[in-house]
């Protein structure tokens, strides 16, 4: 049966702030009681401290996530090829049997190859962690639907990298200029995590109307063409009555409710006012 989370990203400073357990627990008191965790230091306290909350409050821990090759970003996810043996490890004492990787890295967004340089890498992981029972997801992002030779990205990828499965992150989806619903039908056999949050068309800042006004049109077509916002589900313009019906019909393990920016609001706020939408669009029992 599919179940409505939360992905931890957007509480990564709650996490620092308050504890991983005490988060936890206002998730759980929130409302919901399925997480992936991701930007969380997988430290030796996290990961004991998420645990305990799942075994407190009966928290589903939806997925991990990783990095395939290790950067050097301080306080990232654990990457596969340093930290192979240990993201296994935390696999299995959280009993999770999901692990995504969160994106495209910039360097590999430069043209077909250079992202199929990482995606193969993520693919020989994929088949390593298989031997663990642990399945390996690709986040996607707008750029997977550049064409290249009349194809999307995210089909070569998907042809080019059978061992790795996809997480469709729905707003990216759409900032792609491509259908949620016939990207979740079209990889229905390799998809068990989702990404929800809204579409939002946000205002035209003064600053641009100024520029207007000083006849610098430029300057006022970039703030126009940049106007897309990360909402809480019912601030926006997706269909997710229809969205998340399909999702229930193909059997997808989990909808995680994100938002990449809060524009100054507390992501309990927003992830409360998600899951009133969600509530009255009559998704109650997912969670």
């Amino acid at each position: 049966m599919s179940k409505i989370g939360v992905q931890a990203m957007m509480l990564k400073d709650k996490f620092e702030e308050l504890g991983a357990y005490e988060t936890l627990k206002k998730v759980s008191e929130l409302g919901y009681s399925a997480v992936e965790i991701s930007q969380i230091p997988m430290t030796e306290e996290n990961v004991q401290e998420i645990k305990r909350a799942k075994e407190d409050f009966g928290m589903e821990i939806a997925s991990l996530s990783c990095n395939v090759i290790d950067e050097g970003v301080p306080g990232g996810n654990d990457a596969l090829d340093t930290k192979f043996d240990k993201i296994v490890k935390d696999c299995k004492t959280l009993d999770v049997d999901l692990l995504r990787i969160g994106m495209l890295p910039f360097k590999n967004m430069k043209n077909k190859e250079t992202a199929l340089e990482f995606c193969r890498e993520a693919n020989k992981y994929a088949k390593q962690l298989k031997e663990e029972g642990i399945r390996l997801f690709y986040h996607n992002h707008h750029v997977e639907f550049r064409r290249y030779e009349g194809k999307f990205l995210l089909d070569i990828i998907a042809e080019e990298c059978p061992d790795l499965d996809f997480e469709f992150d729905l707003h990216w989806v759409q900032r792609g200029g491509a259908s949620p619903i016939s990207i979740l039908e079209q990889y229905a056999d390799r998809t068990d995590l989702v990404h929800i949050k809204d579409y939002r068309i946000g205002e035209i800042p003064d600053e641009a109307f100024e520029a207007l006004e000083a006849e610098d049109v430029e300057t006022f077509y970039g703030y126009f063409t940049n106007i897309v916002e990360f909402a809480e589900i019912g601030q926006g313009s997706m269909d997710y009555k229809a969205i998340i019906d399909k999702a229930v019909e193909l059997n997808i393990s989990y909808l995680l409710v994100e938002q990449d920016m809060l524009y100054g609001r507390d992501p309990f706020d927003c992830l409360a006012d998600s899951r009133d939408a969600l509530y009255e669009l009559g998704f109650k029992d997912l969670f």
